[in-house]
């Protein structure tokens, strides 16, 4: 995966060309100052500009609106005051204004899917500036995108392309996620056609396999096939209740792209993929149902690093103070006994 394929992938770059066949969506720059917020750290204040509240948030904590927001110790008493951006903010209420007053809101290249726990309808829809901050605020998505865009490309000792970050406002459309389906391009070849929710079995797609496939196969023949700028690539589509496909997004063909019920090394080795038509991999049952993957980022990361051994240090640290804890605990028995 080369840097030119990421920037490729861009929403502003592949959206002119499919645009009769996706979401009516309409695009923002995004100023510095509000990428500078985004990035902070520190705790989230929302102007209450566009909701005539005012949010706070920090370490996923619950929601307060206040007109001012105070806390105190014995020490020093702080007030925060939410971060003003008077134009952009009506650029942005004038744009989901045009979308119909709800909207799916994104980035260059991704959305905050690991972030919709936190909103009060665990929706990504939103109605104003300050729904989509909190969202972008507790994404990590949103700050891969801010940071790192180009951490997988294979060419790193090519200089980072320059990126005008961008809002990406989406007319919100109901989608059921049984009808999504992400697909593999490579050299411009359909070769692999996966299940997008694939934590969930949905009898429809068992039904309807070959329908399904044949449908996608003839969108991506008609449609996509040598319009993109590269050729390899990942789109996601999606099948309505009348057959008809829809374009959703474009990703890069690469790890930073999940490969959902294939792996990687199958999608770039080729093997048995491919050589009949695309395969067509979904959930084929209950008994092979599996947890969200984006259920992680509901809980601190330290607890995933510990229960998956990723962090060997923070294991060992967690050892040491278990194996304190319990030599603590044997020397109160043991003065307790003598007594």
């Amino acid at each position: 995966m080369k840097k030119e394929q990421v920037v490729n992938c861009q929403f502003s770059v592949w959206y002119p060309i499919f645009k009769k066949h996706t979401i009516k969506s309409l695009i923002l720059p995004l100023p510095q100052n509000v990428i500078d917020y985004l990035l902070d750290d520190g705790t989230l204040v929302v102007s209450g500009s566009d909701h005539n509240t005012q949010q706070t948030h920090t370490n996923n904590s619950d929601l307060d609106a206040e007109e001012d927001i105070q806390w105190s110790d014995d020490e020093t008493t702080t007030t925060v005051t939410a971060p003003e951006f008077p134009e952009f903010t009506a650029k942005v209420l004038e744009a989901i204004n045009a979308l119909g007053g709800r909207v799916f809101p994104k980035l260059n290249w991704s959305a905050p899917r690991d972030a919709n726990w936190i909103a009060l309808n665990s929706s990504l829809q939103c109605h104003s500036l300050s729904d989509i901050f909190l969202l972008f605020k507790s994404s990590d998505f949103i700050t891969h995108d801010l940071t790192q865009p180009f951490l997988q490309c294979s060419d790193q000792d090519s200089p980072d392309p320059v990126v005008n970050y961008e809002l990406v406002l989406r007319k919100w459309s109901e989608l059921i996620p049984g009808g999504e389906f992400r697909c593999f391009v490579k050299e411009n070849k359909l070769i692999a056609i996966s299940q997008r929710d694939y934590t969930q079995y949905y009898q429809h797609i068992l039904k309807q396999e070959e329908q399904i496939c044949q449908a996608i196969q003839e969108f991506f023949s008609q449609h996509i096939q040598y319009n993109f700028l590269d050729e390899d690539f990942v789109f996601d589509v999606y099948r309505d209740s009348q057959g008809r496909v829809w374009l959703i997004d474009l990703n890069p063909f690469g790890e930073v792209t999940d490969s959902l019920l294939f792996s990687w090394n199958e999608l770039t080795s080729g093997g048995e993929i491919a050589q009949e038509g695309p395969a067509f991999r979904y959930t084929t049952s209950e008994v092979t149902v599996q947890p969200s993957p984006c259920l992680s980022y509901r809980i601190p990361r330290d607890f995933v690093d510990l229960s998956t051994g990723e962090d060997a240090y923070k294991l060992i640290d967690f050892l040491k103070l278990k194996k304190s804890q319990q030599e603590e605990s044997e020397e109160e028995e043991e003065e307790n006994a003598a007594q």
